[in-house]
Parts: C-alpha cells; sequence; structure tokens
C-alpha cells in the first residue's frame, strides 16, 4: 500500500507543522522515524494477517501504518485526543485501523480481544511512554487477558532489568513478574537520534512471549508478589528482615525462619539471590504455616 511513511523524518517534521502539533512533556512524547528500527519490531513480534494488534500510544501513527500492513487488524489506543484528527489523516488509508480515544490503563483489553478478535489472544505492541513503563506493563500482564506477546519500547536499562537473573544489580521486582508472565528477550537496540525529538537515554525493543507461560505454580500468586515486592523494598536486609518489616505480609519471624529452613535457605540471604522459583516454594511453606 503507498502512503507517506512517517519513517521518514522529514514526512514527520512536516505532519507536526501542519497540525501545530505540541510535544507534551507529561506523555513522554517521542517519535519514532527509523525504518529499520520498525520493521525490527514488527519482525521481533511476527506479527501475520491472523493477527489482531493492539498498540499502545501510537502518536502520529509511525508504527501504526506498518502494524497495518502486516497484521489483520490494528486497535490502536491514544490518550491524547490531540493527536486523534492527525491519525485520522495519516491512517486514512488503512481500513483496518481503529483508534480508541482511552488511557490504556483503564482500557479493558479483554473486551478488545472479544471484539475485534473473537476473544482469541491479543499481540501488544508499543513504544511505552518511559515515566510509565512499568505500571502500564503491569496492568497488561496482571490482567489475565489472552495474550500472544507483548512487544514493547523501553528504556534501554529497563529492559536490562526484564531479563536480568538472581544476584545481579539488576535483578528485581520488575525481573520476577515479567519472567513469571513472560519469556523476555532484547531484540533491538535503539539510539536516541531514531526518535523526534531525541530522547536522553538509550532505548530498547523487548519481545516477551507469553506462550505457555506461567510456567512456574504457586498456591497465591497476590501473595508470592508481595513477598517479592517487601524483599526489594529494603534491598540491602536480609530477607526476613524484609518480610518480617513488611505491613503487607501476615507471618511472624519465626514462620519465616521455619519456611527458608524448609526450602534449605540460609537465614541470612537476602531476597536479591532467590530465583523465581525459590519465591514461588517460600510462599507455598509460608501459606502452609
Amino acid at each position: 500500500m503507498e502512503t507517506d511513511k512517517l519513517s521518514d523524518p522529514k514526512n514527520t517534521r512536516r505532519i507536526i507543522q501542519e497540525n501545530d502539533f505540541t510535544f507534551l512533556k507529561k506523555l513522554g512524547q517521542n517519535f519514532l522515524v527509523n525504518d529499520q528500527v520498525i520493521r525490527g519490531i514488527i519482525e521481533a513480534a511476527g506479527i501475520t494477517k491472523d493477527d489482531c494488534v493492539v498498540e499502545v500510544g501510537p502518536g502520529i501513527g509511525t508504527l501504526t501504518q506498518y502494524l497495518a500492513e502486516a497484521a489483520g487488524k490494528v486497535v490502536a489506543v491514544e490518550i491524547d485526543k490531540m493527536l486523534l484528527p492527525v491519525l485520522a489523516k495519516t491512517l486514512a488509508a488503512y481500513d483496518n485501523v481503529t483508534v480508541l480515544h482511552q488511557d490504556i490503563l483503564k482500557t479493558d483489553l479483554g473486551g478488545i480481544a472479544r471484539e475485534y478478535h473473537g476473544g482469541k489472544p491479543l499481540k501488544i505492541v508499543a513504544n511505552l511512554p518511559y515515566y510509565i513503563t512499568t505500571p502500564i506493563l503491569m496492568q497488561i500482564l496482571e490482567s489475565h487477558i489472552p495474550l500472544t506477546s507483548v512487544t514493547v519500547m523501553v528504556q534501554k536499562e529497563v529492559a536490562e532489568r526484564m531479563q536480568a537473573g538472581p544476584g545481579s544489580k539488576e535483578y528485581g521486582a520488575l525481573s520476577l513478574a515479567v519472567q513469571y508472565y513472560t519469556k523476555p528477550q532484547i531484540a533491538v537496540m535503539v539510539p536516541p537520534d531514531c526518535f523526534i525529538p531525541k530522547p536522553k537515554v538509550e532505548s530498547a525493543v523487548v519481545h516477551l512471549d507469553c506462550a505457555g507461560m506461567p510456567c512456574i505454580h504457586v498456591g497465591n500468586e497476590e501473595r508470592m508478589f508481595s513477598l517479592i515486592r517487601a524483599s526489594f523494598n529494603q534491598r540491602r536486609k536480609t530477607l526476613v528482615n524484609g518480610l518480617n518489616n513488611s505491613s503487607a505480609l501476615p507471618y511472624t519471624r519465626q514462620q519465616i525462619l521455619t519456611a527458608l529452613e524448609k526450602a534449605g535457605l540460609d537465614s541470612r540471604v537476602r531476597g536479591e539471590m532467590l530465583s523465581l522459583a525459590q519465591f514461588a516454594q517460600l510462599t507455598d511453606l509460608l501459606e502452609e504455616q
């Protein structure tokens, strides 16, 4: 389909000028202008004509154009009402795109799956605003909607945290949550000059494969994540002290020590040394008490 591709910086600047568009710093708006990176996102997400893709934050429609050409259906969720008339122009050539003026944190993704894809699993693709990456990602993953994958552009350091393992300085609550719900893999590294305006940080595209996940069973998922958050809230403390100091957990110090002993863990261990499987085991042992 022939249309003016917004991956060409000249076209992006023209659209911005024609529509007298003002970038909103509070929304973290940076428009991607690199054809190679966009094609890398499409490839990493494995988009086909069988897919219904939800795009979070389409901006002026740069990535959306490529998604529309690769996917069967695209539902783009945009919070900035000033971008709606812009998207109406830049996506006019594509009859398989629906733009919803909504906040993704309040969007019923399950409803989108039912309405646009017969309840079948969605693929989510997004160039996420860096100031709100984690809340959006966790909202998507914790919603338990049918998902095939999530492919997102994030700050490079966040991407590294997503796939970090126990004992590394990048390892934390985000690592464990992402690895519980998905199999993360960094697909593309993206320098600042691929955007208008240029961000002050490097970026990365991360592909989160949701197939067959979670692969670890835990009796009380919500309680496990309370344990994880408590253990990293006071990262330099021992796991016993971190859990015992948390008002969100009902366990006594002795119950925590007993569970650690049953799990074969040292009483002085820190939370940052535990794997996801060990957190699940510890949760089940504590819940038994």
